[in-house]
């Protein structure tokens, strides 16, 4: 008895010795790369350096029906054996001898996992003599919680899936943590021979593996007959589903600065970032296959963006999807003009109610022309910039100076660019170069008052605000005047503060707006730069812009009130300096022989009574132009005493313009 014993401790000491000594594998595998939105949904996943998904799971993230489940099925002792069954062993022993084949495994969820970790054999004894040593040392170094989460992050599921979150995404596009009892059996009984019971490929050897599944979890009371027969009637995957790629310029962008990191979550919410690629891919379906286009939502109270499209398509060779059109360096056409007016009330430059002279001008060589080739005479600097006049933003600019135009746009967040050289009186119609997300990025602090955050795509990264671009009072005037702008069909009017803008050559269409609490930007063009012919922001991207903000949020939020502190008078009311714009040095250069109406006088009050209107002019050159609301009503008239008829009942501007292309403006009220 003593020898008896003295041999069994020898031995014992002997195998834990050799137990203790084992070299285990790596049982920290590379996982794929995620990428998740806000709420943690996954937005893009990257395989590892095999080609795999894999994606990291723990049995927390995973529904705890198919745990139990899986343990029933494959390992019911998982939680109280060492590693190695003894009794399961002893059966599958047992009807080997019996049937004279192997009818059932003995191998522990453990020893599947040693197997794993080593890519081993199953069949052949060696093999599984080392399972077994490796099963006995793992349960020696981590605990069954650890061991679970290797078998969910190893096990097979056909096809490049690994892992049994890969496998939901493949087989089922979601998550793992809601299955059904028919997706519960198919995952338990994939992974025993994952490339033939693939149920796109093998759909009726998938189908009796899932149904053997069912049936025993009916017989041991986990699934009822009802729920068991229902999971055995769910038609099977037809097919490997793709995985999420969502964003996924900006997925890369985060990837390539954060290398190393498996999990990155951004700011973007994932269900706004699938409508918005939706809407970016509807909005170039009939612009032939070269259209592209990018749109980035953000809340311009927290800097924090909501969605971002860098095109309609990431894999669409055509409209060379693969480049990230939200940070290419493009003309941003008329997009700036806000800005410039807003700096221009800042300086006490003009008014939105400030008249200004709208006709041929010549800045040292420089005579730009408005897009319609016409001109307007005088006019409210507020008409001035809804109607995106060139002349008069170009006259405002040369008193700023473009050094100040590019000192603000740096101070908002952008990044100018300049094709070389110091800036030009141009700056303002497009003449720099911004990239789209520039452009959010000024108008988020246009809509939060003159100075907003920093745009920011990593969720937790710090608030941080821009320099000021203008005033509160300045920034309040400018969106008043752009919310005042013409709408697309069927769009709700003055909502939202909005510009469009063409670059020169219709190479670049952009809509920029922003509510009581989000700013859009939208650009659609070719990304090879090559002009679009008909391209133009107000028809083609502005409509964009105004679904965009139907697909952000139910209902828009209401603008902000204006400053206790803003002036909000009519023209006539205003100090004299700001009644009508003049350049700094006009006070100092002689006056020219401007025509002058000098009947009726400016804020007079008629009862014509369906009379005609006599109007009297004093100097200028013929032939005069009449506009009465902006509208040409006379044309050609040499004489400097007329009538026209009654423009109608109501308070009416007058405007005349003569032969140089001087004017001047009345506003009256006809009872």
């Amino acid at each position: 008895m003593a020898l008896l014993i003295a041999v069994t401790l020898t031995a014992w000491r002997s195998f834990d010795t050799w137990i203790g000594n084992t070299n285990l594998p790596l049982t920290l595998a590379e996982t794929s790369t995620e990428v998740l939105d806000r709420n943690g949904k996954l937005l893009r996943a990257y395989p590892v350096g095999d080609g795999l998904w894999r994606l990291a799971v723990k049995p927390a993230d995973v529904d705890p029906r198919f745990l139990d489940m899986l343990l029933r099925y494959e390992d019911k002792r998982f939680r109280s054996h060492a590693g190695v069954d003894p009794i399961a062993l002893l059966r599958a022993a047992g009807q080997a001898l019996w049937n004279t084949r192997a009818v059932s495994g003995g191998s522990t969820l453990t020893m599947q996992v040693a197997r794993l970790l080593e890519d081993g054999t199953t069949g052949r004894w060696a093999g599984k003599l080392r399972q077994m040593r490796v099963a006995l040392a793992l349960e020696r170094r981590l605990s069954k919680e650890d061991i679970l989460t290797l078998y969910l992050t190893h096990a097979p599921y056909g096809g490049a899936a690994e892992g049994v979150r890969a496998a939901a995404y493949s087989w089922f596009g979601k998550e793992p943590g809601r299955l059904t009892p028919a997706e519960a059996a198919l995952l338990v009984a994939l992974p025993q021979s994952p490339e033939r019971r693939r149920p796109d490929r093998f759909p009726e050897a998938a189908s009796q593996a899932r149904d053997r599944v069912l049936a025993r979890m009916q017989r041991q009371g986990v699934l009822s007959a009802e729920d068991a027969e229902a999971a055995r009637h769910t038609p099977l995957p037809h097919r490997m589903a793709a995985f999420p790629r969502l964003a996924p310029h900006l997925a890369d962008r985060a990837k390539a600065r954060h290398p190393g990191r498996r999990q990155l979550r951004l700011t973007l919410d994932g269900a706004i970032q699938a409508r918005m690629e939706r809407l970016a891919a509807d909005a170039v379906r009939r612009g032939g296959d070269r259209l592209s286009a990018a749109l980035i939502a953000a809340d311009h109270q927290t800097g924090e963006v909501l969605a971002l499209v860098g095109s309609p398509g990431y894999s669409d060779a055509g409209r060379r999807g693969f480049v990230d059109m939200t940070q290419a360096i493009r003309s941003p056409g008329s997009t700036l003009k806000p800005l410039i007016y807003g700096l221009a009330f800042d300086q006490g430059l003009a008014h939105p109610e400030t008249l200004i002279h709208d006709g041929p001008a010549d800045f040292a060589g420089y005579a730009p022309q408005n897009f319609d080739g016409s001109f307007r005479g005088d006019i409210r600097v507020r008409e001035a910039l809804q109607l995106s006049l060139n002349i008069p933003v170009v006259k405002l600019t040369q008193e700023l100076g473009p050094a100040r135009v590019m000192a603000a746009l740096r101070a908002g967040g952008a990044r100018p660019q300049l094709p070389g050289g110091a800036p030009g009186l141009a700056v303002s119609l497009g003449g720099v170069g911004l990239s789209l997300q520039d452009l959010v990025q000024l108008y988020a602090g246009l809509a939060a008052g003159g100075q907003g955050p920093r745009l920011r795509v990593m969720q937790g990264a710090a608030l941080q605000p821009a320099d000021r671009l203008i005033s509160p009072e300045a920034a309040w005037q400018v969106g008043s005047i752009l919310r005042g702008l013409p709408v697309p069909p069927g769009a709700r009017a003055g909502a939202i503060a909005y510009k469009t803008g063409t670059s020169y050559g219709h190479r670049d269409a952009w809509a920029v707006g922003w509510d009581g609490r989000h700013a859009i930007g939208v650009w659609i063009g070719r990304a090879d730069g090559t002009p679009v012919p008909g391209i133009f922001g107000g028809s083609l991207a502005a409509p964009v812009l105004f679904e965009a903000f139907g697909r952000l949020k139910p209902a828009l939020e209401p603008l902000p009130p204006p400053p206790p502190s803003a002036l909000i008078v009519s023209s006539a009311e205003l100090p004299l300096p700001l009644r009508r714009f003049r350049p700094r040095q006009a006070a100092f250069a002689a006056g020219g022989d401007a025509p002058q109406l000098i009947f009726p006088p400016d804020g007079a009050r008629l009862a014509l009574e369906g009379a005609s209107l006599t109007l009297k002019l004093r100097g200028g050159t013929a032939p005069f132009l009449v506009l009465a609301n902006g509208r040409p009503v006379l044309a050609g008239q040499r004489r400097r005493e007329f009538s026209l008829p009654s423009p109608g009942p109501g308070f009416s501007s007058l405007v005349v313009v003569d032969g140089a292309g001087r004017s001047d403006r009345i506003d009256l009220r006809i009872d």
